[in-house]
């Protein structure tokens, strides 16, 4: 190969290259390794007791301890544009990263988890659940 044919070549292999990795290094990507997210949505009896959501909040958080829960993210809803596809009508949403099915079964009747339904239930009206499995 001559030198502005190799030069070429190697140019264009090293833009080949950092275009490859822009996905990684723009941090949009999310761990890939935790499989399956469990995503609840909470509505309080009292949607206007900030005691009952702190309560409900406390209780969420303690859901980090079981094993298998390898992420956890505690939200309340954002203040974002109103549009006809958003349903910002919760009170709390937990977003729990699992690795696989099995971790998130194991979950469900983990003592700990048992005892945040039957400490925190009575403070809410409606529970929607979410499971996503990546793709």
């Amino acid at each position: 190969m001559n030198q502005p044919n190799r030069r070429k070549f190697l140019v264009g292999a090293a833009a080949l290259g950092a275009a490859s990795a822009l996905p990684a290094l723009s941090g949009k990507e999310l761990d890939s390794s935790h499989k399956l997210v469990h995503h609840v949505f909470f509505w309080l009896k009292r949607p206007d007791s900030q005691e009952d959501l702190q309560l409900l909040l406390e209780g969420i958080r303690g859901l980090a301890r079981v094993p298998s829960v390898k992420g956890l993210h505690v939200g309340v809803p954002a203040s974002t544009e109103k549009r006809e596809v958003v349903d910002n009508s919760f009170s709390a949403s937990e977003i729990l990263f699992f690795d696989s099915v099995e971790g998130q079964d194991a979950y469900q009747v983990h003592p700990l988890h048992k005892e945040f339904v039957e400490k925190y239930s009575h403070l809410w009206d409606k529970v929607v659940v979410y499971d996503a499995i990546s793709v």
